[in-house]
């Protein structure tokens, strides 16, 4: 069978955790997903285009162009929760004039596999990992069409919704690499980024923590083995041309001695290859941040959410201040570059612990910071407790077509969520306009490239917002006499 999978355009969203212009400066991301989809089928026998619309900037004429031309049996669709209205947009059009069956799949199956495959323009959903499904359905496309038969699939029949047990099991090491060669690698960057061509990888499954906000917390843990992730960075290094790669993990050294075999790994490959990661600052020590500085590690992400220890405390990170200074101090130290994610808006949060957070991020001096806003995301334990308490449930209506994008509330705290974003945006510019911090980030740029997207994305922060203050106490005045100013 011929398969054409779409990566379709999205605009910003009310109900994002990010500012506006973060999510438009932070990167231009390969569609990992369908990138394995397609090796998956391919490996099965089927070929595949892959048509990444978003980073080619093309329109839905450009792609079904392309489609005519690529003949498929079968078009495929990476649906998420935020984006899924725009996405069957483009399933309708391009369904209109291709008359193929349409297949979609990603984590909005797994919450809402009924109501993802309700529209009349969507046969068929994968509701776990496509490892399994992909292959057995297409053979039923091409056969006897017993989809009862197909483990995991979402489809029609008689006018129901049916959905199919999954109870093979998922060796995530045994996934073929992401399709690679199906996409246009030389124009993926993400904001750090300072050399190319760029890509981003997967190397586990699930995570074993439960942070309260986080989708993933409390999953099964299923990492892929040393051999197997550097065989793959090896890969993108050789056949790809690829100089950097962030790797998506939600904690990539959950295992140390993981993480140890394959910083030994690279370091006998010597690949000319610099990577990135995200980790926990209670996963990595003095010693294995050395390792993973040799192995060619140039920068970690570190989940570090607040600068209150009450609010670490209450969405369950099971980290301390502390830790976290030590951690970074260290990093820094050892020549990584530490960046940090925060949160603006979580249980208990207010003007003041807002305000300790800011202070905390300046003292730590990271080479970059984010600034999210608490959202009650699908399966996240805030989503559970929400729907529980209020008997409604935003997302799948939102799914459904029944609403239509808005900010959602946050009940469990008690600034409103006009404070949290007026707050979480003078973060941004307190933290990055200050003199020292970009006379330093200036520095550091090592492409035009680089240059170009880092002050783009600044002058647009300053042409968007008010000046603010670099001190922390004009900081918490200004943001309070913003607030109650009308909008």
């Amino acid at each position: 069978m011929r398969l054409g999978l779409v990566f379709n355009p999205f605009s910003y969203k009310l109900h994002e955790e990010n500012l506006k212009i973060v999510q438009r400066f932070f990167g231009l991301f390969p569609p990992l997903s369908l990138a394995w989809v397609a090796s998956i089928a391919e490996k099965a026998g089927h070929e595949v285009t892959i048509i990444d619309a978003r980073t080619l900037r093309l329109s839905r004429e450009d792609v079904l162009d392309r489609l005519r031309q690529f003949r498929p049996d079968i078009i495929g669709f990476m649906m998420t929760t935020y984006m899924f209205p725009e996405t069957l947009a483009w399933i309708r059009y391009l369904k209109k004039h291709l008359k193929v069956p349409v297949v979609i799949g990603g984590y909005n199956l797994r919450v809402y596999p009924r109501e993802s495959v309700a529209p009349e323009e969507i046969e068929f959903g994968v509701v776990e990992h496509a490892y399994h499904t992909i292959p057995k359905l297409f053979e039923e496309l091409e056969g006897p069409r017993r989809f009862a038969d197909v483990p995991g699939l979402v489809y029609k029949e008689n006018g129901a919704v049916r959905v199919t047990p999954h109870d093979l099991p998922i060796d995530f090491d045994k996934f073929p690499n992401p399709a690679r060669h199906l996409l246009p690698n030389e124009f993926y960057a993400e904001f750090p980024t300072e050399r190319r061509n760029f890509t981003v990888m997967v190397t586990s499954l699930g995570c074993p923590r439960r942070c309260l906000f986080c989708e993933a917390g409390g999953t099964r843990y299923a990492p892929r083995s040393p051999k197997t992730i550097v065989a793959e960075m090896e890969e993108c290094c050789t056949k790809y041309g690829i100089r950097e790669i962030d790797i998506f993990d939600y904690e990539f050294p959950c295992l140390r001695a993981r993480t140890l075999e394959i910083c030994r790994l690279l370091k006998e490959k010597k690949l000319d290859l610099e990577w990135a990661c995200r980790a926990r600052v209670d996963s990595v020590d003095e010693d294995l941040l050395r390792e993973m500085k040799g192995a060619g590690c140039s920068r970690i992400y570190y989940g570090l959410e607040s600068g209150a220890q009450e609010i670490l405390d209450r969405v369950n990170k099971g980290i301390t201040l502390r830790q976290i200074e030590d951690t970074v101090r260290v990093t820094k130290d050892l020549g990584i570059r530490p960046l940090g994610f925060f949160l603006i808006g979580a249980p208990g949060e207010t003007r003041e612990t807002i305000r300790q957070t800011l202070k905390f991020a300046k003292r730590l001096d990271l080479d970059y910071v984010q600034f999210s806003k608490t959202l009650a995301k699908p399966l996240t334990p805030l989503w559970k407790k929400m729907v529980e308490q209020t008997g409604y449930d935003y997302w799948r209506e939102y799914v459904l077509g029944n609403v239509g994008d808005q900010v959602l509330p946050r009940p469990w705290t008690t600034l409103s969520n006009e404070e949290i974003d007026r707050l979480a945006r003078r973060a941004y510019l307190s933290y990055h306009s200050r003199p020292l911090f970009l006379l330093r980030s200036a520095c550091k740029v090592k492409s035009w490239s680089e240059f170009k997207r880092k002050f783009l994305a600044l002058v647009e922060m300053y042409v968007r917002q008010e000046p603010v203050s670099m001190h922390d106490d004009e900081f918490t005045a200004y943001a309070d006499n913003a607030i109650a100013l009308p909008h």
